[in-house]
């Protein structure tokens, strides 16, 4: 007998509410630090570098486009970038240097001490996002590592990790959606008041 829809969905729903749970129990205080972080760079000229593969990516892009338009409030724009959305030079890094490139020679590019850089990686074990967290550190940026249960190496090498208690890909990537909306929110509050 196969599952019913209603089973698979309440059951998904139910995952994702464990997931967040588990955020709140055990990673209020880094989400806090993290976002501490980003005001504070954007208080003194700094910008906001993110990177991820596949879902990741269009969660950077999120994140940039909630920074540099808005989330909840108009007000100035802020400097962030999402460096997994130029297709061109994702292309010409990965061609020229290899794809564990792509995000750290943009780092290397773009980034300056007192800019923060946002990797986000379910595993917390993709290369390219391992790589550039560790240019990051090697120009004094602070780090901050969306991943997911465990936390993998970026948890390991990053300044600020924020590991969401979950076995599932998906369940992850919804708490990262919500981890990211609660850091444009705080960040907006304290600087926008």
């Amino acid at each position: 007998m196969t599952e019913k829809m209603s089973d698979i969905i309440a059951n998904s729903i139910k995952e994702s509410v464990r997931a967040e749970e588990a955020l709140l129990k055990e990673q209020v205080v880094n989400i806090e630090k993290a976002a501490r972080v980003i005001i504070k760079s954007f208080r003194t000229g700094g910008k906001v570098l993110i990177f991820g593969n596949g879902g990741s990516a269009a969660d950077s892009q999120h994140m940039a486009a909630e920074l540099v338009g808005r989330f909840m409030k108009d007000r100035r724009a802020l400097p962030a970038v999402a460096l997994n959305a130029n297709s061109s030079i994702l292309t010409a890094l990965g061609n020229d240097y290899g794809y564990e490139a792509t995000f750290s020679r943009q780092v290397a590019a773009l980034g300056r001490k007192g800019d923060v850089a946002v990797g986000i990686s379910t595993s917390g074990n993709s290369p390219n996002i391992l790589k550039a967290i560790e240019e990051a550190g090697s120009l004094e940026m602070e780090t901050i590592g969306l991943t997911g249960r465990g936390g993998g190496r970026l948890a390991k090498i990053c300044d600020i990790p924020i590991s969401v208690n979950a076995k599932d890909t998906p369940r992850v990537q919804e708490s990262h959606i919500l981890i990211i909306h609660i850091l444009c929110d705080l960040v907006e509050r304290e600087l926008f008041r």
